[in-house]
């Protein structure tokens, strides 16, 4: 690894005023590639009825962003093990920014789908290089538990706030506002970077592998795409076939890992103790975030009646106590408890915050956010600490590579959540709406409340009552399946980083 001289670790090894400067200004791309995953929740309405898309391009506007993305993590994060991270961030930062001024001012729906997609490929290289760079610049084992923390704080409350900044700014300017908020960040990121970032890479890094770049896109975007469209469409064929296409696809790019002289993702990182049960807790507790998203924003606004800016405040909440879940757990480490045990609560307490979801009824709004604010806490004590367990387990010349595995089955683990948990409380929502009631409403909430408005006095009102309650029926369903999962992944940790400790290399 190599430093640029504007770093100022002490002799001591511990960091100084620059390095926790330097993470303040990593953390601004890092706020914006996670809100840009939901900022768009607000402002589809108005770009439908400025572009006029096709509903096909309308869902391309919406998921292309984020399947470019999860395509891309590992590919870029081996890149930035090569070329520098510090360089691939501004060169990402760069991207991120100029697609953002296109896209604010796009003129068509395909301009605005090509610009997602450029967004996509920008926080692919944003997210996997904000993360090896603390690697890099936090060699203390404590400071980088602390940082590590903050980051994981940070991305989670992205996702939160994305579509609240998206709903005041489309109400009070254009929806082109919702990306301009980007340029601001990314301009200070290019202009401090140079000189507050330490430039890192692999100092034997081997040619690339071009044959694994869409081995693995192949691998990682049909199965994305299959479990996103399960939720709302059912275990349809071509979903499944989809699926079974990327498990091949993976299959393949396994093998060639494994044999390739420089593969794209060194096999070795796996053979540190820590690093993949890393992965796989990261994915199950991605798994848990997300299948809870998939139900608290519908109940909000279709079961209580909220507006979506009232659901998107209302959801701020939650977010309060998240903000120390990972310090809570950065000290309960520092201070003698073992990982292990601080995982395993995390899991715990987040299987109780399901636990509380299986008592919501249809009116039960200070329940449900409290439920949210505890399971999110949880998850946020387990993501924060595994994270850092997966980063000290890695090699620093691979931090990259490394982070874009984290990143990656994070993905497959909220995609896989949303669709598990979300085909749960679809069937029993099915289950429980009758047979006599028109197809559409077995079908979504969404369908059963916009036939019962339309239906006379009584009869649409009973229509509505019982819609909702079914929704309420197949969240305790999912909640109960969501607590389960999450006790046993608090089982699976307690034996799985058992005996674990962290080891600077």
């Amino acid at each position: 690894m190599t430093n640029s001289p504007s770093t100022t670790t002490s002799p001591s090894g511990l960091a100084g005023r620059r390095e926790w400067t330097a993470l303040g200004v990593l953390m601004l791309p890092l706020l914006l590639v996670s809100m840009d995953v939901s900022v768009l929740y607000f402002a589809i309405p108005a770009i439908s009825a400025d572009l006029e898309p096709s509903g096909t391009q309308q869902l391309w506007i919406f998921d292309i962003y984020a399947f470019v993305l999860a395509g891309l993590l590992m590919t870029m994060g081996s890149l930035g093990d090569r070329i520098g991270r510090r360089r691939l961030l501004l060169t990402g930062a760069a991207a991120f920014g100029t697609a953002s001024l296109v896209a604010a001012y796009a003129n068509s729906a395909e301009t605005l789908i090509a610009a997602r997609a450029v967004l996509g490929i920008g926080g692919a290289t944003l997210m996997p290089s904000t993360m090896a760079l603390v690697r890099a610049m936090f060699t203390d084992p404590g400071q980088r538990a602390k940082a590590i923390g903050l980051w994981s704080g940070v991305m989670t409350a992205g996702i939160a706030l994305g579509s609240v900044m998206s709903g005041v700014l489309v109400q009070y300017f254009w929806w082109g506002s919702v990306f301009l908020v980007n340029l601001p960040a990314m301009a200070l990121l290019l202009v401090l970077g140079p000189f507050l970032l330490p430039e890192s890479r692999d100092p034997e890094p081997g040619r690339f592998d071009w044959p694994s770049v869409p081995l693995s896109m192949a691998a990682v975007l049909p199965v994305i795409y299959g479990l996103k469209e399960i939720p709302s469409e059912g275990w349809h064929a071509q979903y499944v076939v989809s699926i079974t296409v990327g498990l091949l696809f993976a299959a393949l790019f396994v093998h060639r890992q494994r044999t390739a002289a420089s593969p794209l993702i060194d096999p070795a990182l796996f053979r540190g103790r820590g690093f993949a049960p890393s992965v796989v807790l990261n994915l199950v507790a991605s798994f848990g975030m997300m299948g809870s998203a998939f139900f608290t924003t519908q109940y909000l606004q279709s079961v209580l009646g909220k507006s979506a800016m009232e659901a998107a405040l209302w959801a701020l909440l939650p977010s309060v106590p998240i903000g120390m879940a990972a310090p809570l757990a950065t000290s309960l480490v520092q201070k003698g408890v073992s990982r292990a045990h601080v995982v395993t609560a995390g899991f715990a307490v987040a299987a109780g915050g399901y636990a509380m979801l299986a008592f919501a009824d249809t009116d039960s709004l200070w329940l449900v956010l409290a439920a949210c604010g505890v399971l999110a806490s949880g998850i946020v004590m387990v993501i924060s600490q595994i994270t850092d367990l997966a980063l000290s387990s890695a090699p620093v010349e691979r931090a990259g590579s490394a982070s874009s595995l984290m990143e990656t089955g994070a993905e497959f683990g909220g995609a896989l959540g949303m669709a598990i948990l979300g085909s749960i409380g679809t069937a029993i929502y099915r289950h429980d709406i009758p047979a006599s009631a028109p197809d559409a409403a077995h079908d979504t909430l969404g369908g059963a409340l916009a036939i019962a408005d339309r239906l006379p006095g009584r009869t649409g009102d009973a229509l509505a009552t019982t819609a909702r309650e079914a929704f309420t029926s197949g969240l305790q369903g999912a909640a109960i399946a969501g607590a389960v999962l999450l006790a046993a992944a608090a089982l699976l940790a307690a034996r799985a980083l058992r005996g674990i400790r962290v080891i600077d290399k």
